[in-house]
């Protein structure tokens, strides 16, 4: 009797797997579909990566390395998907025909616009390379060190650590002031003094001070000269160059140096004073004041 139970049932299994057959394909269909996309971005990834590693293991530069990568990567998923698509029954080629024109065909491309200026800005970028990984640059009104560039943005860190995505479209319809490219920097210092102060003891303290710093590079053009007559103070322009590496270092210390040494040397710095004007006129006394830049630090 039970041997009959069973029989009778996988009868009816067999009879409902025939019935319904067409469903049960679709869903397979489907599933398979599901498992290619699936295995096509985790190939995807693969791929990227290795081909990633063998680029900079030739000594491609990190940016062009990354950003190929990152396309082909995008490009195996999309040919997955499109095949996926194929596979359940989806006309591809009547959805390109589609989105190619008419109504639908405006819409998205109205849509895909920016994501596509975006895509040729990181093209001409990765050509022309402004800017590579590891460089510091200001882009786009951003400074920071450039960490990647994808296809349609550039991932920047800024000095206070912040991470800022810009649109490589935005990088390449603005400026772009690369710090990193070259080896060599120049520092400028405008120092004011007052106008009791000797010239030319002036030019040879200042002189003495950055001839003396090891880190300012000898060869190159060293400018110590009075730059402008200001209203309360002579302004005298210093120029030295120095590593890149060296540039902000060289600054600071330059600058205390030169504070110290003036003071060891009476020279004095101009400084904000407000000089008082008592006016008397009969029995009443009017105050008038005046806001004004020391000439020096005497009264």
């Amino acid at each position: 009797m039970e041997k009959l139970d069973v029989m009778d049932a996988s009868g009816e299994a067999v009879s409902w797997i025939v019935r319904n057959q067409d469903i049960l394909l679709g869903y397979a269909v489907n599933l398979v579909a599901a498992v290619v996309i699936i295995i096509g971005g985790i190939a995807a990834r693969m791929i990227s990566g290795v081909l990633n590693n063998l680029m900079l293991g030739r000594n491609i530069d990190a940016t062009v390395a990354q950003f190929l990568s990152v396309l082909i990567r995008h490009a195996i998923i999309a040919f997955t998907l499109i095949a996926a698509l194929g596979r359940v029954g989806v006309q591809t080629a009547s959805v390109i025909a589609v989105l190619g024109g008419g109504a639908a065909g405006l819409a998205v491309g109205l849509a895909l616009q920016g994501s596509l200026s975006n895509l040729a800005a990181g093209i001409l970028l990765v050509m022309f390379r402004p800017f590579r990984a590891g460089e510091y640059a200001d882009l786009g009104g951003v400074a920071g060190t450039v960490q990647n560039v994808h296809i349609f943005s550039t991932t920047m860190r800024t000095l206070d650590g912040k991470i800022v995505v810009i649109p490589n479209g935005k990088i390449i319809a603005g400026e772009i002031v690369n710090f990193s490219r070259e080896p060599e920097r120049r520092n400028e210092f405008i120092i004011s003094v007052s106008y009791d102060a000797d010239i030319d003891r002036v030019k040879q303290v200042l002189t003495d001070i950055v001839m003396s710093e090891e880190r300012v590079l000898k060869n190159r053009e060293i400018t110590v000269r009075l730059n402008e007559l200001g209203e309360s103070s002579m302004n005298f322009v210093v120029r030295v160059w120095s590593r890149r590496d060296d540039l902000q270092s060289v600054y600071w210390d330059v600058l205390e140096r030169i504070k110290r040494q003036f003071d060891s040397e009476g020279i004095s710095f101009p400084y904000p004073q407000m000089d008082i004007h008592l006016v008397r006129s009969g029995k009443q006394a009017e105050s008038v004041t005046h806001n004004s830049r020391s000439v020096s630090s005497r009264q």
